[in-house]
């Protein structure tokens, strides 16, 4: 819900204390009608709403239903963090290091292996090294695939024997979250034979350490496709050019590799189908490679099953803050003055996305998560300037406006979710989903608060 252009905007509170927060959010609306004015609404739902919420306020005193209520709207650090350490016992990692020259394809296994934009994967790779950069999938603070990318290989004057030693080091220690099971993935262009210098560093790695293993990616096969227009073969390719390029290359590194697969991934834009070829034969030669419970997770998240588990543990932390924003919205809303309350509505949902994104590691000002709120709400705003009007019919309007309010605030919670959701996993949120999600929870929501102010069954 927002304002309209001219109207006040509400005072969003970013205090990290609880008991800084602007007591306008959390006020209640004012007590039970004056006599002569409930003479005047006879309508049995009103008189029961109005008994119920001066029931509550006898027995609730103000700051004592402030303080119960601001501890669950507030994200307790502590809770996230037993909640992320939870998840990094349950979902190991694996930590696979990218040797290869530059354009060889590697960001691209990474895009295939996790589903990411080429604009997240190239914004997610940091320094790590002096010769390598990192990227955790789908975060740092909960990584299931850790990549470690060698910068600058091939590059006049690249120092080989420095990068050599600090992939060792990076062989040699403990993974960061868990004991993460460790691969090699040695990314070669199919019309690439000058590789003396990958050679070199892999027999150095592979001596060190035999344990580890290393596959062969032999990448960019259209490149040497007969015609340059023609569509993916189906897989695996049977082509003669293909074939003794693909031989004499797996030949030159035979002693040190346990393996070798021909991918070729491309962008949408390239005009390939399908855009990752190869990508279930690289899934499974890595999963022969790695232990049962890192290859069942890698198998889960291509097939978007870990995605979907991320997303449930979640999402059932976030309804608990979700629930907490629809009863008070409900509440705040059964004001029956039209538009009254309208703003202090918005001040509530910008908190709620806000503290939302805050779970979902999305760091937000009031004004981020009142644009996400713009960008996610869509149509619903129309709606709920009619439901305000709804106010003018004596009596009624308010308890259908309070349970509107209340379905709205939780529907958006739930289209927040998906937002951040996507935002996690690397992937560009979809308006549609988020439209389509936002519509059955706002339904389901409207059954379960329209029989009940308080949002309890």
């Amino acid at each position: 819900m927002v304002l309209p252009p001219n109207s006040p905007q509400p005072e969003v509170n970013e205090a990290k204390n609880p008991d800084e927060i602007n007591q306008e959010i959390i006020t209640h609306p004012n007590p039970s009608l004056a006599p002569s004015e409930q003479s005047e609404q006879t309508w049995p739902i009103h008189t029961w709403w109005q008994g119920t919420r001066q029931h509550f306020q006898n027995l609730l005193p103000l700051e004592y239903w402030k303080k119960k209520l601001l501890d669950r709207l507030w994200v307790n650090e502590a809770e996230i963090a037993d909640i992320l350490t939870q998840l990094r016992r349950e979902l190991p990692t694996t930590e696979a290091l990218l040797i290869g020259k530059p354009q060889s394809g590697k960001s691209s296994l990474v895009r295939g292996l996790t589903g990411a934009s080429a604009a997240i994967v190239g914004q997610g790779f940091q320094p790590h090294t002096q010769n390598t950069a990192r990227y955790a999938y789908p975060s740092p603070e909960l990584p299931l695939l850790i990549f470690t990318d060698t910068v600058g290989l091939g590059d006049l004057g690249h120092d080989t024997q420095s990068l050599i030693e600090e992939l060792k080091v990076e062989l040699a220690a403990p993974g960061e979250v868990n004991p993460a099971a460790k691969i090699l993935l040695l990314t070669v262009k199919i019309t690439d034979f000058a590789t003396d210098t990958l050679q070199q560093i892999i027999q150095n790695l592979k001596t060190a350490y035999p344990q580890i293993p290393c596959l062969l990616v032999v990448t960019c096969l259209h490149e040497i496709y007969p015609h340059p227009r023609d569509d993916h073969p189906p897989y695996p390719p049977d082509q003669p050019e293909i074939e003794r390029a693909f031989a004499a290359i797996t030949s030159n590194f035979a002693p040190w590799v346990d393996g070798a697969v021909m991918v070729d991934f491309t962008r949408e834009e390239d005009g390939y189908n399908p855009e990752f070829y190869g990508l279930t034969t690289l899934r499974d030669h890595l999963a022969e490679r790695l232990p049962k419970a890192e290859a069942q997770t890698l198998h889960q998240l291509l097939d978007g099953e870990t995605g979907k588990r991320l997303g449930n543990i979640y999402r059932d932390v976030a309804r608990r803050y979700i629930l907490a924003f629809s009863v008070m919205a409900g509440t705040l809303a059964a004001v029956p003055l039209p538009f009254a309350t309208m703003p202090v509505l918005t001040a509530l949902q910008v908190s709620l996305v806000g503290l939302l994104g805050k779970l979902y590691g999305q760091v937000l000002t009031p004004s981020q998560a009142g644009g996400v709120v713009s960008a996610i709400a869509g149509g619903f705003l129309a709606q709920a300037v009619g439901r305000e009007l709804i106010k003018f019919v004596p009596g009624f309007g308010s308890v259908v406006a309070a349970s509107w309010a209340a379905a709205y605030t939780w529907s958006l919670g739930e289209g927040a979710c998906v937002y951040f959701g996507d935002l996690m996993g690397g992937k560009k949120p979809d308006p549609q989903k988020i439209q389509a999600v936002m519509r059955n929870a706002f339904q389901e929501a409207q059954n379960r608060f329209k029989n009940s102010p308080s949002g309890h069954n």
